[in-house]
């Protein structure tokens, strides 16, 4: 038994890498400390390897994007968006307006991303990999911008995510999302408690 489980640390270091470094990032985002940031360009670094090899193209874009999306992030957190002085940036709530916005990008996302999806690539679960990569990436510029919503766009993400990984026998990484989905809730009622206190 302890040699298959080493068998296994051995052969899957790097999403088990991933997974660690991905739960101390949603632990440092539900404190708001901006630490969240550099620990996420790691995760998505790894997680870049991991989606390739098992044919999750849409989540390895992904990754990508979070590469791109931590420096924003991280700089937005230090400055609230002004390049002169540092500014902290407060939880917001979306409004009906920018909701409306943000489902109007998420289907629009989802539809390029199955297309290619479908036509480019060898992907198993097309429609499912465009369905959680639109979200996320609709839900990490909410999380780079403070607003309180992303939380729950996560909830769904990281549970139909979880399925997913189930189905691809990555289980590094169904460990990881079923406590996403966890920490996810827990962002969210502590960020709501917060927002309540301003």
């Amino acid at each position: 038994m302890l040699e298959q489980i080493l068998f296994w640390i051995f052969n899957n270091y790097i999403e088990l890498l991933g997974a660690l470094f991905g739960l101390l990032y949603i632990i440092l985002s539900i404190k708001q400390n901006i630490w969240c940031w550099p620990i996420g360009l790691i995760t998505s670094a790894l997680y870049i390897y991991v989606f390739f090899v098992t044919k999750f193209y849409a989540d390895m874009g992904l990754q990508v994007y979070y590469l791109v999306v931590s420096i924003y992030g991280w700089y937005f957190w230090l400055f609230g968006g002004k390049s002169t002085k540092k500014d902290d940036l407060k939880i917001s709530n979306a409004g009906y307006r920018r909701l409306l916005y943000i489902a109007v990008a998420t289907a629009v996302l989802f539809g390029i991303i199955a297309f290619i999806l479908i036509n480019f690539t060898d992907s198993e679960i097309p429609y499912w990999d465009a369905f959680t990569t639109a979200g996320s990436f609709v839900a990490t510029w909410m999380l780079a911008r403070k607003i309180i919503e992303h939380w729950l766009i996560w909830i769904i993400v990281d549970s139909v995510s979880l399925g997913l990984y189930i189905y691809k026998g990555l289980y590094a990484t169904v460990i990881l999302f079923a406590v996403y989905t966890l920490l996810a809730v827990i962002g969210y009622i502590e960020w709501k408690k917060e927002l309540k206190t301003k």
